[in-house]
C-alpha cells in the first residue's frame, strides 16, 4: 500500500484531484492537503485522507510528513507558495520523490524535483493538429485500450523473467524502457523491476496482463472493492441455516483478511440476532435493517457506499431473480453459499465455455484459487457446436507458469455436470453473465455449462463479472 501526498491550491489541483478519485486504483492511500476548503465526491473514505491548512507552514506539514510517503505532488498556482513548500518538504524528508507543476519554466539542470511543464503539455497536445505530423502513442490505433504502457514493480511474477518464456498470444511485448533508455525486447531479454513496458494487443486481454504484472496473487476481493458483504434475509433465509451461513462468511473473512458486513433485513428472531452480534469480532461488523419494507435498492446503495468486493448469499437468496439482477448490475463478485462446509473444500472447478468468457476472469480465477489453497481443474466440455478451447487452455497454462500455480485439465467429450453431481464438495466458479437470467424451463434443452449452472445448486458457486 503506498502513501502519496498531494498539495494543492487552486483549480488545477482541484481538477486534478477529481480524476485521481475518478480512476480509483485499491494499491494506493492518498493524503489531500488543500489551501481552501474543497468538497469531493464518489471518493472512497478508506482511500482518501482530506486536510485543509498552509503548507508553506513547516509545522503544519511536518506533522503530516512523519507518515511514510512514497512520493509528493505538489500542484500550486502561486510560485512563492510552491517554493516553501517544497524547501518544507525538502528539510524534513530530502530524499523523498517530489512532482510539481510547473507554470513558470522554473526547473534547472541541478533541480531535483520531476517538474510537469504545463506549456510543454499543451503544445504537445496542439501539434498533433498540424497536418503531416506524426501522432504520439496516445493517439495512435483506435484509442481503445489496445496500446498500454506498464510499470513492471518489485514483487513482480513478470521480473526476472526472458521475453521468451512468456506466453503472449494476442498480445505483445512492443518496447521495453530502462534507464531512460529504449530496449528493442528480444527473446533473451529480460525484464527487471521498475522496467517499463509498451504493450500491445486486444485490450481485454490487456487488461488481465496489466492486473497480472502489477499484483501478486493475493489480492482479490480488489479490483473490484475492498470490503466482503453477506446479504441475509430473515423472511427468506431460514433461520436453522443462517447461523452456518454466518460462520462460513466468517471463514471466508479470515482467508481474504479484508473486513466482513453482514447486513440482516426483516429481522424476526431475536435469538438468531444476538447469536450474530456475538459473531461480530475482529474485522466482522453487523447492519441490521428494521424498516417494514426495505428500499429496492438497498443492496446497490451499500455495494457503492462500503466499496463491497464480494458479495455473499445463500442458494435460496440468489434464486430470487430481482436479487440476481441487482447484484449483476452491480458488476461485483457473487458467492453463492450452499449447505455444505466450506472450510473442507479442496479445489475449484471451472468448465470452459466457447464464447471464451473464462479467459476473462482467468486472472481472478488463479488468484481466488490461490488464496483458499485450492486444486484448480478445468474442464475442456467438447460439445457437438464446437471443438476443445485449445486457446482458453494455452491462456491458462502461461498464467499457471507466471503464477507458479500448478492445474490439471480434464478433457470431456459428455457433458461434465452429471459426473460433477456425483463429487463430494468443490467451489464452481464461471463467469456472471446473462445466462443466469435464462428461463429454468428452457435452460434444459441447453447444452452450455453456464446455462445449467442450476444443476450444480448444491455446491458452493462463484459468479465473477467479466468487467470491473
Amino acid at each position: 500500500m503506498k502513501k502519496i501526498l498531494i498539495v494543492s491550491d487552486g483549480a488545477i489541483g482541484e481538477h486534478y484531484i477529481e480524476r485521481v478519485i475518478s480512476t480509483y486504483t485499491n494499491e494506493n492511500l492518498y493524503y489531500v492537503v488543500h489551501t481552501r476548503e474543497c468538497h469531493f465526491e464518489g471518493y472512497n473514505p478508506a482511500r482518501f485522507k482530506f486536510f485543509q491548512f498552509d503548507p508553506t507552514s513547516f509545522y503544519k506539514i511536518a506533522n503530516l510528513l512523519k507518515m511514510d510517503f512514497w512520493q509528493v505532488i505538489v500542484t500550486m498556482e502561486n510560485r512563492s507558495d510552491l517554493d516553501h513548500t517544497i524547501k518544507n518538504i525538502r528539510s524534513y524528508k530530502p530524499g523523498i520523490r517530489i512532482i510539481a507543476l510547473d507554470l513558470w519554466h522554473a526547473q534547472s539542470p541541478d533541480d531535483d524535483i520531476e517538474w510537469v511543464n504545463v506549456q510543454e503539455l499543451i503544445a504537445a497536445n496542439l501539434i498533433d493538429c498540424l497536418p503531416n505530423i506524426p501522432v504520439l502513442a496516445k493517439n495512435i490505433g483506435l484509442g481503445s485500450g489496445e496500446i498500454m504502457e506498464v510499470i513492471v514493480p518489485f514483487g513482480s511474477s513478470f521480473v526476472y523473467r526472458h521475453i521468451g518464456s512468456i506466453e503472449q498470444k494476442n498480445w505483445k511485448i512492443a518496447a521495453i524502457y530502462r534507464n531512460r533508455q529504449l530496449i528493442i525486447p528480444s527473446d533473451n531479454k529480460m525484464i527487471q523491476p521498475n522496467d517499463t513496458l509498451v504493450v500491445v494487443g486486444d485490450p481485454a486481454v490487456l487488461r488481465s496482463i496489466y492486473r497480472a504484472i502489477k499484483r501478486e496473487l493475493g489480492q482479490f476481493p480488489a479490483p473490484f472493492g475492498s470490503k466482503i458483504y453477506l446479504y441475509i434475509d430473515m423472511s427468506i433465509d431460514k433461520a436453522s441455516s443462517i447461523m452456518a451461513l454466518v460462520r462460513r462468511s466468517v471463514y471466508i473473512q479470515k482467508k481474504l483478511r479484508q473486513p466482513l458486513i453482514i447486513k440482516v433485513i426483516n429481522p424476526a428472531d431475536i435469538y438468531v440476532l444476538r447469536m450474530i452480534k456475538a459473531s461480530a469480532q475482529g474485522g466482522v461488523s453487523i447492519d441490521i435493517c428494521y424498516d417494514i419494507n426495505p428500499d429496492d435498492g438497498l443492496i446497490l446503495g451499500d455495494i457503492k457506499h462500503h466499496h463491497i468486493g464480494l458479495v455473499l448469499v445463500s442458494h435460496i437468496v440468489f434464486s430470487s431473480k430481482p436479487i440476481r439482477k441487482k447484484l449483476y448490475a452491480r458488476n461485483v463478485p457473487v458467492l453463492k453459499l450452499a449447505e455444505r462446509s466450506f472450510s473442507s473444500l479442496k479445489e475449484s472447478v471451472v468448465v470452459l465455455s466457447e464464447e471464451g468468457h473464462i479467459e476473462k476472469i482467468s486472472t481472478t480465477i488463479f488468484d481466488v484459487s490461490s488464496q483458499f489453497g485450492f486444486n484448480l481443474e478445468l474442464i475442456d466440455y467438447s460439445n457437438e457446436e464446437g471443438g476443445t478451447k485449445s486457446e482458453t487452455i494455452e491462456h491458462f497454462n502461461n498464467l499457471s507458469a507466471i503464477f507458479s500455480k500448478n492445474i490439471t485439465v480434464t478433457k470431456q467429450d459428455e457433458n461434465p455436470i452429471r459426473s460433477l453431481c456425483e463429487r463430494e464438495n468443490f467451489l464452481h466458479v464461471l463467469p456472471f453473465t446473462e445466462k443466469m437470467f435464462i428461463n429454468p424451463f428452457a435452460a434444459h434443452f441447453s447444452t452450455d455449462p453456464e446455462v445449467l449452472y442450476r444443476k450444480l445448486g448444491r455446491y458452493h458457486q462463484l459468479f465473477i463479472p467479466m468487467q470491473i
